[in-house]
Order: C-alpha cells, then sequence, then structure tokens
C-alpha cells in the first residue's frame, strides 16, 4: 500500500502566535507554508489581516498570500483547489508542508478532502435567502438557522450571511443539519500522514493579546489601509470587506459610528470571533492542544514537543 503524504497543521484562534511558531516549526523540518485564512490571501489588506511581512517570514516558502484582490471570490473550494496546487509544489520540492491558519472549515475540507462537487444545491432556494437577509436582516436570517441547527450557530457568525445561507441550503437540499455533516467529514480517514497542532491560551492572556494587536494595528495605519481600499472602489458588499478590522474601520469612515466605538465592536468581535475558533477546533478528533500557559508562555518547550509528536507520527 503507497504511504499517505506528509502534512503538519498549525491551527488556532486569532493572535495566539500561530505565525512565529510556524515559522520556527518550518526551519525545523524542512517545511513550507500554506496560510488556511480568508482574508491573508488579499492583496493590499495587510495590517487588517495580520498578515505576515516578507521579514518575518525568513526566506521560508509562503503559498495563498497576497495573491488575489479584494474583489475576488475566495471560498472553501477555490481555497481546496489553490492549496492542493501549493502540496504537489512543495512535495516536489521535498519539503514538508504546513497548514496554518485560523479558519477550521478550510483546515478540514482540505484535511479530509471533502468533495463539495457532490452536494446538491437548489439556486433558487439561496436567491430566497438572499433576498429574505436584505429585507430582514443578517440576524433574521440567523434566527432562521437556530430554529433548524443551534450546533451551527456556535461557530457561525450571525454576521456572515455566506456561511449562514450556506448552511441553511444544506439542510433545505439534504434534510440534514451541517453540523452533522461537518462531524462526519471529521471521522473519515484522512488521506494525509499528518499532525494536527491547535495553539491556544488562558482566556484573559488571549484577550489581552487581541487588543493589544488592534491597538497595534491602529498604529500600524490600520485606518489609512481601509482608506485606500475604499478609494479603491471596495465596499461592503463584498467578502474580503466584510472581514474584521475592514468593516469596522469601513463604517467610522463612511460615517456610522464613531472611531472610539468602531474600535470597541473590532475589539469585542474579534474576542467573539476567537471563542468560536476554539469551538470549532474541540470538535476536531486527533489534534494536539498546545496551551501556551502549560509551556510558561515558552514558543521553544511548545516546539520541541510538537517536533516529538512530529517524530512519533514519522511525519518526518
Amino acid at each position: 500500500m503507497e504511504q499517505k503524504r506528509p502534512l503538519v497543521i498549525v491551527a488556532g484562534p486569532t493572535a495566539v502566535g500561530k505565525t512565529d511558531f510556524s515559522i520556527r516549526l518550518a526551519k525545523a523540518i524542512n517545511g513550507a507554508v500554506i496560510s488556511a485564512d480568508s482574508m491573508q490571501v488579499y492583496r493590499g489588506m495587510d495590517i487588517g489581516s495580520a498578515k505576515i511581512t516578507k521579514k518575518e517570514m525568513e526566506n521560508i516558502p509562503h503559498y495563498l498570500v497576497d495573491v488575489l484582490e479584494p474583489d475576488e471570490e475566495f471560498h472553501v473550494v477555490k481555497f481546496c483547489e489553490m492549496a492542493k496546487l501549493a502540496l504537489e509544489e512543495i512535495y516536489a520540492n521535498k519539503q514538508i508542508p504546513i497548514l496554518v491558519g485560523g479558519t477550521g472549515f478550510y483546515i478540514q475540507a482540505l484535511l479530509y478532502g471533502i468533495d463539495f462537487d457532490k452536494e446538491p444545491s437548489d439556486s433558487a432556494y439561496r436567491k430566497s435567502l438572499e433576498s429574505f437577509a436584505k429585507e430582514q436582516g443578517a440576524e433574521a436570517l440567523f434566527e432562521r438557522l437556530r430554529q433548524v441547527d443551534p450546533k451551527s450557530c456556535e461557530v457561525i457568525h450571525p454576521n456572515n450571511v455566506k456561511r449562514v445561507i450556506r448552511a441553511l441550503e444544506y439542510y433545505h437540499d439534504t434534510g440534514k443539519m451541517i453540523s452533522q455533516h461537518n462531524e462526519e467529514e471529521r471521522q473519515k480517514e484522512s488521506p494525509y500522514r499528518y499532525a494536527f497542532f491547535v495553539l491556544t491560551d488562558e482566556r484573559g492572556l488571549l484577550y489581552e493579546r487581541i487588543d493589544k494587536r488592534v491597538d497595534g494595528m491602529l498604529k500600524q495605519g490600520l485606518i489609512e489601509e481601509v482608506t485606500r481600499l475604499k478609494e479603491r472602489g471596495f465596499h461592503t458588499g463584498m467578502v474580503s470587506m466584510q472581514g474584521l478590522g475592514y468593516k469596522e474601520i469601513l463604517a467610522y469612515l463612511n460615517g456610522d459610528m464613531t472611531l472610539d466605538e468602531a474600535v470597541y465592536i473590532l475589539k469585542r468581535d474579534t474576542r467573539h470571533f476567537a471563542k468560536r475558533q476554539i469551538t470549532w477546533f474541540k470538535r476536531e478528533s486527533d489534534v494536539v492542544w498546545l496551551n501556551r500557559t502549560a509551556f510558561h508562555q515558552n514558543t521553544e518547550e511548545m516546539l520541541a514537543y510538537a517536533l516529538g509528536i512530529i517524530k512519533d507520527k514519522q511525519i518526518v
């Protein structure tokens, strides 16, 4: 039987330190990074997405970073297509791919080889949901999902209309909850020989880091970055501009709220987002949790532990 190809995953909530950890890991195992982030793929969206800089990459190859314009669609199917091409290139270069990010749905799709083409879809029903969201608002649509699939509501943000519609559509087409479907997908055998690490920390410390990160983004020029995007014609109707940090600052620039309100909402919603990310990863099977506090906030200790597991699983 052909041996499965290796894959390392570094996941976890926003601001937990995935970037730094993944660079150190890549150096230790001759790795190359594939970004599993729905925002870092866009050019010109650097500060708000906390995108890794060329300097921070330390010559480690990175894929799916800075490859699309903000008005281009990016979704799980496109992610899987692009990530599979990146995997082939990394294997050809005799390196170990390291999938890094906080978008659990993308990671799950690639790890278990979910085939989205087989899933049914009713475009008339989708259009009716889109109209409902426009007329009644995102909250009302989210409430409809809560009625049929409350478990999904724990990991999908009420404002993520696209994901809410996808979940309602799946229920409508199959009579089955998408949360149940995701559970079943997690039970599938992965086509990869993998080690799946989830970085986390005590909630108070994580929230403190999130607040500091937002303050840092503002100092680095987040308002100026969003202003430039707005001037180029990018608006809230685009998936990219719905990202955390962009929609709040855009609302401020459009005069819908004060800067203080925008910053308050951004910090609050980022904390909520981190909580949903942790909830998602808790449902994954076969993951290794790396709690920063348990490792005395020492990244080298965490790295040594992770490398031991990678060796045990014969990834390298």
